[in-house]
């Protein structure tokens, strides 16, 4: 009796990475100006600003005004392009990822809060309070943003992009 043997489903890389990518983004941006804007009055282009000012600093990013507003909005979109390309390569090398979304997207999500705040933001320009307060709210807010409105949609779009493929 012969068995057939298939190659796990991959991923197409244009819809993954772009898809993806800019799904992510809108979300984490759409959750960023309701959170900012609810907890601390926060307007939209002052989010986008302070996203700028991970490049070129505070004073630099608010002095561009809306070329500020329009950086920043492009480094959202950048980062979460890249992200969804870090997924798209680590799931072509590792299947299970694409066929367990909801368990690759959560622990991708996770490990990209972590990378983005313990190495990225330190890193970057972003100004840094002499005395950082920490916050459940603002810790779980973050969580929330990277685990379900990065992580799981770019892994759910990664698995229907492969799926597409098979068909």
């Amino acid at each position: 009796m012969a068995t057939s043997v298939t190659a796990p489903p991959r991923p197409r890389a244009i819809p993954t990475i772009l898809g993806g990518g800019l799904l992510a983004g809108l979300l984490d941006a759409t959750d960023a100006i309701i959170y900012f804007g609810i907890k601390s009055n926060v307007p939209a282009g002052r989010i986008f600003q302070y996203i700028a000012s991970g490049l070129i600093g505070i004073r630099a990013s608010t002095r561009l005004g809306p070329l500020g507003i329009l950086l920043g909005v492009i480094l959202q979109f950048t980062i979460a392009i890249g992200a969804a390309a870090v997924f798209y390569f680590a799931a072509r090398k590792f299947p299970l990822l694409i066929r367990r979304p909801f368990l690759s997207g959560p622990i991708f999500g996770l490990g990209l809060y972590g990378f983005m705040n313990l190495i990225v933001v330190p890193l970057s320009a972003v100004p840094k309070p002499p005395h950082p307060v920490f916050s459940w709210l603002d810790l779980a807010s973050g969580i929330f943003a990277h685990v379900v409105l990065i992580g799981i949609p770019i892994a759910l779009i990664a698995q229907r992009s492969a799926i597409k493929r098979v068909i």
